[in-house]
């Protein structure tokens, strides 16, 4: 096991009526501006329970954060912020909705020329931040526990990631009854994108931590075998619950302590949700097998290990078949075509892009864009 250093400062509030609880940790004199989506919290009833747990206080609402939250958008919470006065940040919805809080608290008190430069240097010149909360309406990125935050720019097509301490959130509130009203491809996408993230932390070389396999395994099996009461039974609390703390304890930090992470199908996907707006979830469903077929050597062993604990079969391509076939069980397409993009294409865009960027993945650095390109163009 690596050497690590590892702090998580965010309180968790799980449970039912969690969300009453706001009024005892949101300062009494916060000047709070309430970050959403499209709207569904309206019409679900967590919009109702954030306010009469803010009753009396200072709130103004700011929505339509994208699934794929964008830098122009942001940028008009940010302007918000300044003209207003507003000092503290309530993210109600999924990781979408908490990316952009995060990148909005940091942007809030950015002195420089242009905000984007915090995604240009993955967020090494954030020195302030606005302290924010968030309520989780949508289990998948874990960013609810996390320091990390993706962005979109629609004028230059990029998708970048920032990180920094300043930016964890204080309190996160995760009632898993919020789910009940989500979309079933929303569940599907959060079932994807939790147990990708697990995989990212756990499918590389093996480090000799069994405590982190152990812990790693036990969130995807708790994904794998909660997935299909998630799918069939939106008011079923106990498989909802399941879910969202998996998908939180996928991404807290916890589970990539001690050994070496492997990021590649995510740099891969963002740069097809930039280019052809694919979900995140689909992107990573896409990619990852391709990227575990490329590397299937490095990986054998870490393959066979979840492949026999986690499903039950033998061999590192049996186990990138059951993913497979876990994601197809989900209804969620593993191939470009399935999504009526061209592999070719979208192979040389993305190597051009990795290329001019100088950018090389895989745990070993040994993914460049040449191979990259091979990669994409096999998921066809």
């Amino acid at each position: 096991m690596q050497n690590f250093d590892y702090k998580n400062p965010t309180r968790i509030i799980f449970g039912r009526g969690g969300i009453a609880k706001l009024s005892d940790v949101i300062p009494a004199d916060a000047r709070i501006l309430m970050i959403y989506g499209g709207g569904s919290i309206k019409k679900n009833g967590v919009h109702d329970q954030v306010m009469a747990a803010l009753e009396g206080r200072e709130v103004q609402e700011f929505g339509g954060i994208e699934p794929n939250p964008t830098y122009e958008t942001c940028m008009g919470a940010v302007h918000l912020c300044r003209r207003e006065g507003l000092d503290y940040l309530l993210a109600v919805g999924g990781g979408s909705v908490i990316d952009a809080t995060k990148f909005i608290a940091a942007a809030v008190g950015f002195t420089g020329d242009d905000p984007w430069d915090i995604l240009r240097t993955f967020g090494a010149n954030v020195e302030s931040a606005l302290p924010f909360s968030t309520v989780l309406t949508l289990p998948a990125t874990g960013s609810e526990a996390n320091s990390g935050s993706v962005i979109s720019k629609k004028s230059s097509e990029e998708k970048l990631i920032f990180g920094s301490p300043l930016v964890f959130p204080q309190v996160s509130v995760l009632d898993p009854a919020t789910t009940f009203s989500l979309p079933t491809k929303q569940v599907r996408n959060g079932l994807v994108d939790a147990f990708a993230h697990v995989c990212e932390q756990y499918v590389t070389s093996d480090n000799g931590a069994d405590l982190q396999s152990r812990l790693a395994e036990g969130v995807l099996h708790a994904l794998v075998t909660n997935a299909p009461a998630c799918l069939a039974e939106s008011d079923n609390y106990d498989a909802r619950a399941e879910f969202m703390w998996s998908a939180t304890m996928a991404l807290n930090g916890l589970l990539g302590k001690g050994v070496t992470s492997d990021w590649s199908t995510h740099m891969i996907g963002h740069e097809l949700t930039a280019f052809y707006g694919l979900d995140h979830a689909e992107t990573l469903a896409v990619v990852l097998p391709g990227v575990w077929k490329a590397q299937l050597e490095s990986k054998r062993t870490k393959l066979e290990q979840m492949g026999e604990r986690v499903f039950g079969v033998k061999g590192a391509e049996a186990a990138i078949a059951a993913v497979e076939g876990f994601f197809n069980g989900l209804d969620m397409p593993t191939r470009l075509g399935d999504h009526q993009v061209d592999a070719t294409e979208a192979a040389d865009r993305i190597a051009e892009r990795f290329e001019t960027r100088g950018t090389v993945l895989g745990e070993e650095k040994d993914l460049t864009p040449a191979r990259v390109r091979e990669i994409v163009q096999s998921r066809g």
